[in-house]
């Protein structure tokens, strides 16, 4: 028995050779076997021998697996790249055919009673598969694994040249055929693409989407593999709970349960009385240095194996084994500590192996998952106390016991060409998230679920995720057949993510109620049986209770009101969309949880100049019909034009008006940021738990609300929203006093028929993350201060009664109010300046509020409020205000130094850049070096002068600045 059960030998096709073609067969199976007599390209011929013809007459090899069709045909220089100019219209044929790949490969040596498992990770979408002449799967469903097991069809893998084709079919024809039978439904609006998307389990905004182009890519785009077995791991889950009992005292456990494939013939040979002991199962468990921290085996008799035995499928034999409890094992462990958000402690993380081995020690399988003790909470409890929305429930996230602020970004694709994505992209991509301040990526129901390597970065890195299942902006259908794929994708997907540690939620869609009620006019969301007992089930029953499950996004308010701000979660899109209201309205407009909101702002002029290439200069204006090309928010026009004529001075300079709008992006969302963190009160009193941009990230060069560009270029409003999720930061709300009632924002200043007479400062500081447990009480002194913006001269500090009055005891983890100040009224200046007898002029003074130690005066935090609209300021000049930038690079620092801004007059949004530091770009999936700021976007005063770090400085560069100017 020792030496009956052969090692698991695993085939990874990746390694192969992959061919593929344009189908030109007609329908049936004959025609696409019959493409194999086509000619193959011989390998090392040019990337750049193939064309529209050719590609249906001739096999030509992949640059790389998993592969793509599209990404194939650029590198054959068949399309135009559709990431630049009017492209994306020149290559929407290549979503209207058929396409095929081909690889050949032999078979491992096997021993008498093995079979094989042909896995495919990833197939996008509809795909007929054939091994050897016979069509093995068709599948309909890319975000599933498809499996196909020999042990069902011993005959059609041979021991040499296999041959295994993939056909993949035209995704737009399906959906319009199952419309066809289905009917027409609601789904988004025109700008979400065709509403027949609904019916295929296919990335949704390959349709097109409201930030991305229309690109319907096809082709195997995760790893194919071939295991080899007589018994092999079928499934490994661990679940390692962690139980609260106090501040900082925790009990650790852990349980995992293990199911084995074996062939039938394994099986019979388990159950053989001759063998008493069949095989062993041994673990270990390891922490982050490869130090043990428990470990040990389980021998399984005859009789454990009895009555454990089911047929699968009827493919293969499962054996469910008795499952292993370690929470004793772990009860004296000192090596054994919890995994915490960024913000809060460390993210601790524990490597769990288990080997099947003989009973010689000979390993017969292994796998290997890394996992974190952490809990999770979900918590919606009744408010005792109103707050300007009412009472209603809270919706926040407790973890390991401690409730827990949540700010960060919502997260689409990061590339239409999935294959594109290195794993170093997605570590830059989630380092820049996290080094903003966020502590939470919510993966929206649109895309994907991401590759593996996205959720072990979170976990390293400290980031909670937000997991979406995949239905965006749609009634989708219920019909028996589409349930049981939603329930196998929904099964796979649980299984894959629930050990990660960061994953804190799952949610069932992403607007599909909210849109019913939007409508107004769907009788019925079919997919109501999806998100309120299929998805649920799963969840609750793979991962016993252990991740909360939220049935859609946004969902809280009776019938559905997903509205609500008292209850569950909201998107608030009243702003840019909607009812159109100034952005200064978003103190008004929160709620419990703001899972989304956003404006959108141009990119770098670096990224629009890439998808300019080739472009008539004529079009180098904002209004240009290749810049409408890539902004794709509807009705971005009018919108667009609304908050900035609202707010800035028009302008026809193309890079003035692009930066202007970054800095209209930056204020908005810094404004709610701030306003809806404040009202993290205290424990009882959490009015909003938590903020979600809309959106941290670009899948191709686009005007968008993305924080940081597709190129990894960070938008003003990345580094004002890291200074506002700080584990301290203070804020300013200046509420502008009127000669009379009207409908306008409170911070603007009228000189209209409605005129302004004063002003009030609300200043406040807020505590978040700031370690665990909770940090204790923190003194800071408060320092306000006021400068004119139309005399050079004016600079007044705030007097406070006593020194005593100015020092404030922050508590942990809480918003502590400071207190509401007037805002000074400077002397008239100047012969033409605006005089008004009755009127304030408070709307000239900028004020910078700061929190200071007390004792050795470090800033700890800081914020500068301007007057608005900027559009009515005259804002100084750079060289009126005198600004000074200074660049030192102490020895040995390599590639960083440190800049210092020093100002003599105010300035607003300082924007530093190194000149020349970027390379052209030759292809979108560059992995760039850009420069990395430690801050930037800083307004200055007088008096304060700013250090930040640059990372990716090298000798030669200068270091440049934009700042806003009227």
């Amino acid at each position: 028995m020792a030496t009956s059960l052969a090692a698991v030998q695993i085939l990874d096709l990746s390694s192969k050779k992959w061919w593929w073609k344009e189908r030109k067969g007609g329908e049936g199976f004959n025609e696409v076997t019959d493409e194999l007599r086509r000619t193959f390209t011989p390998d090392g011929e040019s990337l750049e021998n193939a064309d529209r013809e050719s590609i249906k007459e001739r096999w030509f090899a992949a640059t790389k697996f998993p592969s793509e069709v599209h990404v194939e045909l650029l590198e054959r220089k068949v399309i135009p790249h559709p990431y630049v100019a009017f492209n994306e219209h020149e290559v929407e044929w290549v979503g209207e055919t058929e396409w095929l790949y081909t690889c050949t490969f032999d078979a491992p040596v096997t021993a008498e009673g093995s079979s094989h498992k042909l896995s495919f990770d990833g197939l996008d979408t509809l795909c007929n598969v054939y091994l050897n002449g016979e069509n093995i799967l068709e599948t309909d469903n890319a975000f599933r694994e498809w499996v196909f097991d020999t042990e069902n069809d011993e005959g059609v893998l041979k021991a040499t040249d296999n041959v295994l084709i993939l056909h993949f079919k035209c995704a737009k024809n399906h959906v319009k055929a199952e419309e066809a039978i289905r009917g027409k439904v609601r789904a988004g609006s025109t700008n979400l693409g065709d509403p027949s998307r609904v019916y295929l389990r296919k990335p949704q905004y390959d349709w097109r989407w409201d930030w991305g182009p229309e690109l319907m890519t096809c082709g195997p785009y995760r790893s194919i593999t071939l295991s080899t077995y007589a018994a092999r791991i079928q499934d490994f889950n661990p679940q390692a709970r962690l139980e609260c009992a106090g501040s900082d005292n925790f009990k650790f456990h852990l349980t995992s349960s293990l199911t084995v494939a074996v062939t039938r013939s394994t099986a019979s040979l388990l159950l053989d009385k001759a063998s008493d002991n069949p095989f062993e199962v041994v673990y270990a468990i390891k922490d982050s240095r490869g130090d043990d921290v428990a470990s040990g085996k389980q021998a399984l008799s005859k009789k454990d194996v009895e009555g454990r035995l089911a047929l699968s499928d009827g493919a293969y034999v499962t054996l469910e084994l008795p499952p292993l409890d370690l929470g004793k094992a772990l009860e004296d462990c000192t090596k054994v500590k919890p995994w915490w958000p960024v913000g809060y402690g460390d993210q601790n993380l524990y490597s769990f192996e288990v080997k099947l081995t003989t009973l010689d020690g000979d390993t017969i399988d292994s796998i290997s998952k890394r996992i974190g003790w952490r809990s999770v909470e979900l918590v919606q409890d009744a408010l005792k106390e109103p707050d300007q929305y009412g009472t209603g429930t809270t919706f926040f996230f407790k973890v390991n016991g401690v409730e827990v602020f949540m700010g960060g970004s919502n997260w689409i694709p990061a590339d239409n060409f999935l294959t594109t994505i290195s794993d170093e992209r997605y570590r830059k991509w989630l380092t820049l998230l996290r080094d903003g301040g966020q502590n939470m990526v919510r993966i929206w129901g649109g895309g994907i679920y991401e590759p593996d390597v996205f959720y072990d970065i979170c976990d390293e890195l400290g980031i909670l995720v937000w997991q979406d299942f995949q239905f965006a902006c749609g009634v989708y259908p219920a019909h028996d057949a589409f349930v049981d794929s939603v329930r196998k994708e929904a099964v796979y997907n649980v299984n894959r993510l629930k050990h990660h540690p960061s994953i804190a939620l799952f949610c069932g869609n992403n607007e599909d109620y909210q849109m019913v009620l939007q409508w107004g006019d769907v009788a019925h969301l079919p997919a109501v049986v999806i998100y309120e007992e299929v998805l649920p089930q799963v969840v609750d029953s793979l991962t016993r209770g252990s991740i909360p499950y939220h049935r859609g996004s946004p969902y809280g308010g009776k019938g559905w009101d997903t509205s609500d701000p008292t209850v569950g979660d909201i998107h608030q899109w009243n702003i840019w969309g909607g009812k159109e209201l100034p952005w200064q309205e978003y103190p008004r407009l929160g709620g419990r949880f703001v899972s989304e909101f956003g404006i959108p702002a141009f990119p770098s002029m670096k990224t629009i100049a890439y998808w300019m290439k080739g472009v008539d200069p004529r079009e180098w204006y904002a209004q240009s019909k290749t810049m409408a090309q890539h902004t794709r928010a509807g009705a971005f026009e009018r919108r667009f034009a609304i908050v900035m004529n609202e707010n800035f001075r028009l302008t026809a300079d193309l890079e003035k008006h692009a930066f202007n709008t970054q800095v209209m992006q930056a204020e908005a969302v810094g404004l709610a940021y701030r306003a809806w963190k404040r009202e993290w009160k205290v424990a009882g009193k959490r009015y909003c738990g938590g903020i979600l941009v809309w959106q941290f990230n670009d899948c191709w060069p686009v005007t968008s609300w993305s924080l940081v560009d597709y190129f990894l270029r960070p938008k003003p409003s990345y580094y004002v929203i890291a200074r506002e999720l700080a584990p301290l930061s203070v804020g300013i709300y200046r509420e502008v006093v009127q000669n009379r009632d009207n409908d306008r924002p409170k911070q603007f200043y009228e000189y209209g028929a409605t005129r302004s007479t004063a002003a009030k400062l609300h200043i406040w500081a807020t505590r978040a993350g700031t370690g665990s447990p909770p940090s204790t009480p923190l003194k800071a002194k408060l320092d306000i201060e006021y400068f004119d913006l139309e005399n050079p001269d004016y600079h007044h500090s705030h007097l406070f009664g006593d020194a005593s009055s100015s020092i404030f005891t922050l508590a942990p983890n809480e918003t502590t109010e400071l207190g509401t100040f007037d805002c000074p009224e400077p002397a008239h200046v100047g012969e033409f300046k605006y005089k008004q007898a009755g009127t304030t002029t408070s709307g000239r003074v900028v004020v910078s509020a700061r929190l200071l130690h007390p004792e050795t005066g470090e800033v700890l935090a800081r914020f500068v409020d301007w007057p608005q609209p900027y559009r009515l300021l005259d804002i100084p000049s750079a060289t009126d205000a005198a600004v000074q930038v200074e660049v030192n690079r102490a020895a040995g620092s390599g590639s960083t130094a440190t800049v210092r801004v020093a100002v003599n007059r105010p300035v607003k949004c300082l924007v530093l850049s190194l000149n020349g530091q970027a390379k052209e770009e030759t292809s979108p999936a560059d992995d760039l070096e850009t420069p990395k700021w430690s801050d930037n976007a800083l307004d200055v005063v007088p008096f304060d002068p700013q250090c930040v770090r640059v990372t990716g400085f090298t000798e030669g560069d200068r270091v440049e600045y934009t700042i806003l100017q009227n």
